[in-house]
């Protein structure tokens, strides 16, 4: 995930950028469900008033903070100056020291548990697309059978950076990215 700036300005225009800030800062490090509207408007310096101008409900918030999300794996698969080849691998990127989140897009599912609607959907439509990719950019590499390498890298980094949050430990992204260049090479084969 991009890193986000440490403050905004309080007050004035851009209230609707304020509270999508705090939205893409407090839902990615605290979690959505452990961020009420009080929490985000004091966070935006907005009211709960402006709140609601702008977002009629906290769901609606949470659909577009994800529309909004792109993940550190997501730009390295799209990355022009890289083979097809360094770009499957790309998506494996250890992450900084410090607490390890993994990904919104997983996160929100789980804490959703499908009670916040239409998330399951932004979710497993996403997860659809980044698989896409990855088979495409399978197929640029020359892969024997893309979809499959496409399917198994996407598992691969599903389960690394699941294991990554709950341990606080980018390791097994290092680990799943080892395993990766085997898949990747044997497939080029």
């Amino acid at each position: 995930m991009a890193r986000i700036p440490e403050a905004q300005p309080r007050g004035g225009r851009g209230a609707r950028d304020r509270i999508l800030w705090a939205a893409a800062t407090l839902f990615y490090e605290e979690g959505v469900h452990a961020t009420g509207v009080e929490r985000l408007t004091d966070f935006a310096h907005v009211s709960k008033r402006t709140f609601y101008q702008h977002f009629p409900s906290k769901n609606a918030l949470v659909a577009e903070y994800l529309a909004g999300q792109t993940s550190s794996a997501e730009q390295g698969v799209d990355r022009a100056d890289l083979t097809p080849r360094e770009r499957l691998l790309a998506i494996f990127v250890e992450p900084a020291a410090g607490l390890v989140r993994g990904c919104a897009f997983h996160n929100a599912a789980v804490e959703s548990a499908g009670n916040l609607p239409g998330v399951g959907e932004a979710v497993a439509e996403h997860k659809r697309a980044f698989t896409r990719r990855l088979v495409e950019t399978a197929a640029e590499a020359g892969a024997a059978d893309p979809e499959e390498l496409g399917r198994r890298l996407a598992v691969l980094f599903e389960g690394a950076t699941a294991l990554a949050t709950s341990l606080d430990d980018g390791a097994p992204v290092r680990d799943a990215r080892e395993i990766a260049e085997l898949l990747v090479d044997a497939a080029l084969r």
